[in-house]
């Protein structure tokens, strides 16, 4: 007999261990994992219950091995099991007697006797998770001081935001979208909303891109007909804000498939960009540009709010391999600026090595950011650079953790 809501755990149990075991993104862990599984909703629901494992899972085995007699191995399947159903009775509000109902046929014998026994025990005792997510020792002893504050931010994932491509009409938009505003060219909803049937989706009036990600093509300005160079630009979102802000884009990424899904964004918009299909470590532009923007390849511990997966994949020798590649396009990147013209650095990483650690390496005198280029509550420090996390302006929901830092060629 099929027990409904039984095929979406099996998925979340392969997603997770394509995650903890062989370092799979989500994302990249979804197309095989959920193979098999009929409906949106089942599909919806073992995302759901692997983001949740993964954004509370320290939590979730403190509370499993409070009660086991001995610690059960990291890689034990009733452990696996003991965080899904955890994860569904505390985070997705799933009743007690419908979890026993689908967690325990995921396992057998000793194994599903042990789970029953651990689960009705938590229960009975009224077992709780924290206000917000502990995070992983070493992600806690990266992040240091504001660790605390960043963890505060990923207790919730984080709502939609929409980047619109006239920004002078932020009020209307707002207004019919029937959402909040941080900024001009910006506007907030809550998660969950389906985009392609929202008002505008069809006629490129506006894009998803969190606000943070927003934030480094807004510190070029508008663009007047001058030409800029916006380097590693898939998925697009910054190609667009440029080329609407009346920027000339040349689009450069290796990534043709993912240049194929910008040309579409593009054409929704009604937007123009020139696109290139290279490798910025070995293109060479014929002639400098006006301005670059370098939204370099990075470790993307910054979108921990909608991706939990990076708290528990990245360590340091990922840091230190993208650092290197960053110092790389940087000394590139800074080259093909015309005198007088600007370059932007972003990465949306929380990793001191992947931000401040690059800005020494570049020759080119630093440009302090301004209040009026920043939303609201977020306040420059007289700095060149920017740096954001999951812990600010947490009471209108949060932003994603984003590097972003600004030079002028002489």
């Amino acid at each position: 007999m099929d027990i409904p809501g039984l095929p979406a755990r099996k998925a979340a149990l392969r997603l997770l261990d394509a995650v903890l075991r062989r370092g799979e993104t989500l994302d990249q862990a979804a197309h095989g994992a959920l193979q098999g599984l009929r409906s949106a909703p089942d599909k919806a629901l073992a995302r759901a219950l692997a983001g949740e494992v993964l954004r509370w899972l320290t939590d979730l085995d403190t509370l499993i091995d409070s009660a086991t007699r001995q610690p059960l191995p990291d890689d034990a399947k009733p452990r696996a099991v003991l965080r899904l159903m955890l994860a569904g009775w505390l985070r997705l509000d799933t009743p007690p007697h419908a979890v026993i109902a689908t967690g325990l046929p995921l396992l057998s014998g000793g194994p599903r006797r042990l789970a029953h026994g651990v689960f009705s025990a938590l229960v009975k005792r009224g077992a709780a998770l924290p206000e917000t997510p502990s995070l992983p020792a070493p992600v806690a002893g990266r992040w240091g001081a504001r660790a605390p504050a960043i963890a505060a931010g990923l207790a919730e994932p984080p709502p939609l935001d929409l980047t619109l491509r006239d920004p002078a009409a932020t009020a209307q938009w707002a207004e019919r979208l029937g959402g909040t505003s941080l900024m001009p060219g910006h506007v907030r909803l809550p998660r969950g909303t389906a985009v392609e049937n929202l008002e505008g989706f069809s006629e490129g009036a506006w894009w998803v891109q969190d606000l943070a990600a927003s934030l480094p093509a807004r510190l070029l300005g508008a663009g007047g007909g001058r030409r800029v160079l916006d380097l590693c630009a898939a998925p697009g979102g910054k190609t667009l804000q440029l080329a609407a802000a009346g920027w000339q884009v040349t689009a450069l990424d290796r990534g043709a498939r993912r240049l194929e899904r910008m040309r579409d964004n593009l054409k929704r918009t009604g937007l123009t960009a020139d696109l290139i299909t290279a490798d910025a470590l070995t293109w060479e532009p014929a002639e400098q540009f006006d301005a670059v923007l370098l939204d370099a390849p990075c470790t993307a511990t910054g979108t921990c709010r909608r991706h939990p997966d990076v708290l528990h994949r990245i360590g340091s020798r990922q840091i230190a391999e993208m650092a290197e590649l960053q110092t790389a396009l940087l000394a590139r990147a800074a080259r093909w600026v015309v005198p007088g013209g600007q370059l932007v650095y972003a990465v949306c990483s929380l990793e001191a090595a992947e931000g401040e650690g690059q800005v020494a390496a570049v020759p080119l005198p630093a440009v302090p950011l301004r209040i009026d280029e920043l939303p609201a509550g977020i306040i420059p420090t007289g700095q060149a650079w920017l740096g954001t996390d999951p812990g600010m302006l947490g009471d209108v929901g949060g932003l994603d953790g984003f590097f972003a830092a600004r030079w002028r060629n002489g």
